[in-house]
């Protein structure tokens, strides 16, 4: 295993989750990323935790949605859901062996797995939002991702570990450095009322009154590197383009454009997957409403990469997610689903209570 795995295996363990003697770890992933599972496995028996591995398959999933009744596709297992009631600790490691692989599968039966999975969907919001449980999600990098961001594997690992810092003398260090400057920015957003946000095709505005900004310095993902909100839900107004493709279960919707009207959804179209964007929205109703506006801040991340886990922390971008807010940010929207979706800042701008805050892809602030 290349070292620089071994070491982010060490930086997760011991910054993101903070892994402590006798606390129980769900370390979750596809069968293309064992080995790191293994590794933090490895390193959690050694602090004296209690790990677990759960190894999903994409080609049995596949088959599942094209040949599983209504009822097969809903269906949740009980252990599922009591593992997301009792662990201290889930670990998901991102990498695949196909990103293609649902390309051809009906949205119509995504969204049934979705709805199926609510119990547990909302579980893990309660438990991540209380503080009961803690989250972390990081990506091992495997050949489908990299072919599927237009680069070679060593490319593509040089990219992931270089975004995780993993290459500095003191990897830690300089995620508290992010912690620390992104507090900043987060302690004078907490202060301001009203969003807007303008772009190609885009002028939004939102209220943020009463909501919290969050800081995401390598905790909840690694890497990491944005800071976030849920606006109140019926306060959204205006439209909005993508400048990226929405990615959602290794689908691309592309060209989306989405209209707002108190908060909700009036319309929406794509270039390419409408019948999938259309599909999510209805979902149920909470799918029509934000549940998340957030601002990427690592500039580490510089190519869009079909990883929503890393592009949406893409500095000089802004992303929104339709559906589930994040309860940390004390938003109110339930969904059984949480899409974001991308939108490139070159020539935006941000204001907060009329002032200008966020200019040339960066806040000046």
């Amino acid at each position: 295993m290349d070292l620089r795995a071994k070491r982010l295996a060490d930086v997760i363990i011991e910054y993101s989750i903070e892994l402590k003697k006798g606390e129980t770890i769900l370390i979750e992933g596809e069968e293309v990323v064992i080995p790191f599972m293994k590794e933090v496995y490895r390193r959690a028996i050694e602090i004296g935790a209690h790990p677990t591995i759960n190894v999903s398959f994409r080609d049995a999933d596949e088959y599942l949605f094209k040949n599983g009744s209504v009822e097969q596709i809903k269906h949740l297992f009980a252990y599922e859901k009591k593992m997301y009631e009792e662990v201290d600790v889930i670990l998901n490691v991102k990498g695949t062996t196909n990103t293609r692989v649902f390309s051809n599968i009906n949205p119509e039966k995504m969204k049934l797995q979705t709805e199926g999975h609510k119990e547990k969907i909302e579980t893990f919001f309660r438990r991540m939002g209380t503080g009961e449980m803690r989250y972390c999600g990081t990506l091992y990098p495997v050949s489908a991702n990299a072919q599927e961001a237009g680069m070679s594997l060593s490319d593509y690992e040089d990219f992931v570990y270089g975004a995780a810092l993993i290459n500095e003398e003191d990897v830690i260090r300089k995620w508290i450095k992010v912690r620390e400057e992104q507090d900043r920015i987060c302690e004078i957003l907490n202060t301001k009322k009203k969003l807007r946000i303008i772009a190609e095709d885009t002028d939004i505005s939102m209220s943020i009154e009463g909501r919290k900004w969050v800081n995401c310095h390598g905790k909840v993902n690694f890497p990491d590197g944005e800071v976030f909100t849920g606006p109140v839900e019926d306060s959204v107004e205006g439209h909005i383009k993508f400048s990226f493709p929405g990615i959602y279960g290794g689908r691309e919707v592309e060209g989306i454009r989405l209209k707002f009207e108190k908060g909700k959804v009036i319309e929406a179209t794509a270039e390419k997957g409408e019948e999938l964007l259309k599909a999510l929205i209805e979902t149920d109703e909470g799918a029509k409403f934000v549940g998340e506006i957030a601002v990427g801040t690592n500039y580490g991340i510089n190519k869009f990469t079909r990883n929503m886990s890393f592009d949406e922390k893409i500095g000089g971008t802004v992303h929104l997610a339709l559906g589930q807010s994040l309860p940390e940010c004390l938003g109110k929207n339930k969904s059984a689903i949480h899409w974001d979706m991308l939108c490139d800042m070159t020539d935006g701008e941000i204001y907060a209570d009329d002032e200008l805050i966020y200019k040339y892809k960066n806040f000046i602030i």
